[in-house]
């Protein structure tokens, strides 16, 4: 390899550079290989003139541009290892048509292709040689994946997320183990969640009445006049003649007599009231286990409530110009209805009557076991025997022999107890269990067999196994006699819990358990066919759920509240919509494995006929979500045309270009902006008493040169989305005047609205093939990606390239990477590996 002359800060070992190209050799490569292909003899050297000729003069240790200098780095450094995060930072920025800016000189084509290639292969190549998979910090299953293991550890299908903790989140996700701490008030909840999950699944609750009660979603009043009562069917467990009202699923601990009840509206601006003569109920007999429980209105060819017109202002109140009708409320279990009601249209109130709110359903509740069936008072007072798919997991025997407290436990029940613990721990603890997992479930069996029957001791030992360090925690500890600092590849049994981590956020079912046990799970063939199996699977709704929920924002949707006032049309059923849409569209191109690129330009989305109102689009008929193409509907396509992300991203009265803007950066590019200086000023959204547009606010803004750095980027990708609403509707004016959604890059590449960003980001695709990559295999490790982790995504990128981009091919790849499979042993022997132990 020729080395010249370079400058004195940016100099080259003759020793590094035999060292490259050995390393080249080594790998397949040839040192010219990639410039011959680009037509520019590209050597490290003629890096090293570029960077000090182009990028030095702004970026120093005197003006800094952009937090980072160039002075003291050295070309030598990359085949070192040395700075990986600038040069990484360099790699992206001169891919991105970042730097160099548009008002300074820019590289020629072939100076951008070699350059980028030269460092691209360096850094990629001391990756290869040099594999990190990176810290793997011990973390604590976050709620949904706790939530989800306890549902397919018991086959106990509820869903407990809500009564525990929020948990906190790093790198964009809530499975990062830097944020997944312990305290004891957290302790103290998830022990008294897994006491009341222990006795449902064991059959012990329902031995007294309980209440559980579900707030049906909806709209505050319009300007205090009224909204109008839902004419659309509210969810899919209600039946299709349904309108209004709402469903929530139920798990009946016990067969017996329940109480379903529901308050309807009393009619008043006050939609809080909880009065007596508004709870309608209904008696019925349930079997133990799922149930869905809802009430709704009947559906008729027309609404059937009258609502008078407010004629005098807001503070008026109506009298109704005609008595009260008598509507239909039914009473819904497991889709079908069991009871119907006659209610009046509106209720006639001692002091005032008022018929302007129509009525709907605000609160359902169901209250029971008032009673246990027949049967089980004949066969058990105490109602254990009500038999679920709980019970027929944990009782794999039942004791001939049962002592009588205070004699001594027999042997049939000890070992019948030692076989329901090993059972169950060896799913729990995501691995093969010892004597010494057992014991400490055992005793904890026995000193309840003290006080309590069999069965209610076997809860008392699920309630410690639900707290137990081993389920409660992801732990790899280091084999023994691994060398400090080495890398190692983690066992099956572990590869096989970050699988169902991965995909499920659950634990790995009994076909990943044999498979590991085999050793074969890893096999090619064999874990692609798992990855399939996984992803066809109800479980992998997990992926939309919290990997689609929190890489796209749909998890923040229910928590953002656009004007009332200014967007009156969305309301709850729009809103759910909105949401419904995003999530069906990605879950489709998991399921379906296409290519990831559809994120960016699909021609299709998934609208029911509200939202395809909303969208104007025409043809779309009922409440049910289906397919549509969008080839005639040019200002819709890929997530960028949704309403949730376009909601998602304004403020609550005004759309935000920088909001979108940075979404962008953020999530389809990877390429964040620094975060904003702390006196940062406003925008200016009036001049002379005129309202400005988005663009002229924010060319303002951009007068000021330290705010222009960062704008300049984030600024065109919003400013193109201008013509959707703060709501994801489409217009043409703003303040008056025709909106505009011209835009150009830094790099001066110019284009025009949805359609012209599309083909942006269509010239970006590799690019957001790496940042896809990036999120995912954030997620999937539940860690935060380091400098020496993008090498990896690259070859990830590359590796799908020959899949057409499918995003089964990009799930395999990270799954097969290097971070995923191995681990780095700690540095020194003395090191205490993190390991939490029950004390």
């Amino acid at each position: 390899m020729a080395v010249n002359m370079l400058p004195n800060s940016l100099t080259l070992n003759k020793g590094v550079g035999s060292l490259l190209l050995v390393c080249s050799i080594l790998l397949g490569y040839s040192p010219n290989s990639f410039s011959e292909t680009k037509g520019l003899d590209f050597l490290q050297h003629q890096a090293a003139e570029l960077i000090n000729d182009r990028c030095e003069n702004c970026h120093n240790d005197y003006i800094f541009d952009g937090n980072w200098s160039v002075e003291d780095v050295d070309v030598s450094d990359v085949s070192l290892g040395n700075n990986q995060r600038l040069w990484e930072a360099m790699l992206k920025s001169v891919a991105m048509g970042d730097m160099p800016p548009a008002d300074k000189e820019p590289l020629t084509p072939e100076q951008k292709s070699s350059f980028i290639t030269w460092l691209q292969t360096s850094l990629d190549n001391y990756s290869e040689l040099n594999p990190n998979p990176g810290r793997a910090t011990i973390r604590r299953l976050n709620r949904s994946e706790y939530a989800n293991s306890v549902r397919d550890l018991l086959a106990l299908d509820i869903d407990i997320r809500q009564s525990l903790p929020g948990d906190n989140s790093g790198y964009g996700f809530d499975n990062n183990a830097d944020v997944l701490g312990v305290s004891t008030t957290l302790l103290e909840r998830y022990l008294s969640i897994a006491g009341k999950l222990s006795k449902l699944a064991t059959g012990l609750a329902g031995t007294t009445p309980s209440k559980q009660n579900y707030l049906v979603p909806k709209d505050g009043s319009k300007k205090n006049s009224g909204i109008p009562s839902f004419d659309l069917r509210m969810s899919d467990q209600l039946p299709l003649d349904s309108r209004g009202g709402g469903s929530f699923e139920f798990y009946a601990p016990v067969t017996g007599v329940y109480e379903m009840a529901g308050f309807i509206n009393a009619n008043t601006t006050n939609e809080v009231d909880r009065m007596d003569i508004h709870r309608h109920s209904y008696t019925l007999n349930l079997v133990a286990g799922n149930h869905t429980i809802g009430l709704s209105f009947r559906k008729r060819l027309a609404l059937s409530e009258h609502v008078p017109t407010v004629r005098e202002g807001t503070s008026y109140v109506v009298l109704p110009d005609r008595d009260p009708s008598l509507l239909d409320l039914d009473f819904i279990l497991d889709g079908a209805p069991v009871y119907s009601k006659k209610v009046p249209s509106y209720y006639m109130f001692p002091r005032f009557s008022q018929a302007a709110f129509l009525r709907d359903v605000l609160e359902i509740e169901v209250i029971g076991p008032l009673e246990t069936a027949p049967e089980h008072q004949a066969n058990n007072k105490t109602t254990e025997n009500s038999e679920t798919a709980s019970t027929r997991k944990i009782f794999i025997c039942t004791p001939n022999t049962v002592t009588t407290n205070p004699e001594p436990i027999s042997e049939q029940e000890l070992d019948c107890a030692t076989k329901i613990i090993e059972n169950l721990a060896t799913q729990a603890y995501r691995r093969p269990i010892s004597n010494a997992d057992i014991q400490p479930l055992l005793q904890v069996f026995t000193q309840a067999r003290a006080d309590l029957n069999f069965k209610a001791s076997i809860a008392n030992t699920i309630q410690a196994l639900l707290v137990a360090p081993s389920f409660l925690y992801v732990q790899e500890p280091t084999p023994t006699n691994t060398t400090p600092g080495s890398v190692y590849k983690i066992n099956d049994y572990e590869f096989a819990s970050r699988l169902a981590l991965f995909l499920w956020s659950s634990l790995p079912d009994k076909e990943l358990s044999v498979l590991a046990a085999k050793g074969t799970l890893r096999k090619p063939e064999v874990l692609s066919q798992q990855i399939k199996r996984m992803l066809q699977s109800h479980k992998a709704q997990a992926l939309t759920d919290n990997f689609a929920g929190q890489w796209l924002y749909l998890r923040n949707l229910p928590h953002h509240f656009p004007d009332v006032f200014e967007f009156p049309q969305f309301n709850v059923p729009l809103r759910q919509s909105v949401q419904r849409e995003t999530e069906l569209f990605f879950t489709r191109i998991l399921k379906d494995n296409q290519p990831i690129f559809d994120f960016l330009n699909a021609d299709y989305s998934y609208l029911n006929e509200q939202l395809a109102k909303h969208y104007g689009i025409t043809g779309v008929k009922g409440t049910a979500f289906r397919k549509v193409s969008l080839k005639q509907y040019p200002n819709r396509g890929g997530v960028l045309g949704h309403a949730s992300i376009l909601t998602l991203t304004s403020n609550p009265n005004h759309t935000s270009p920088v909001k979108r803007g940075k979404w962008i950066l953020d999530n389809l590019l990877a390429a964040s902006p620094p975060p904003p200086p702390p006196d940062v000023p406003a925008l200016i959204a009036e001049h002379d008493g005129i309202a400005l547009s988005a663009r002229e606010q924010l060319a303002k803004h951009r007068a000021d040169p330290v705010c222009a750095s960062c704008h300049v980027r984030m600024d065109p990708l919003g400013l193109a989305l201008e013509k959707y609403d703060a709501v994801g509707a489409f217009r043409t004016r703003y303040a008056d005047q025709e909106i505009d959604v011209t835009a150009q890059m830094p790099d001066g590449s110019k284009f025009e609205g949805l359609d012209g960003l599309q083909s942006i980001l269509w010239d970006r695709r590799e690019r957001f093939t790496q940042a896809f990559t990036d999120r995912l295999l954030t997620y999937a490790l539940g860690r935060g990606l380091e400098p020496y982790d993008q090498p990896i995504i690259r070859k990830i990128a590359t590796q799908a390239s020959t899949k057409d981009y499918r995003i089964h091919s990009i799930i395999e790849a990270v799954v097969s990477s290097t971070p995923f499979n191995y681990k780095k042993a700690p540095e020194a022997n003395n090191e205490n590996q993190q390991i939490a132990k029950a004390l």
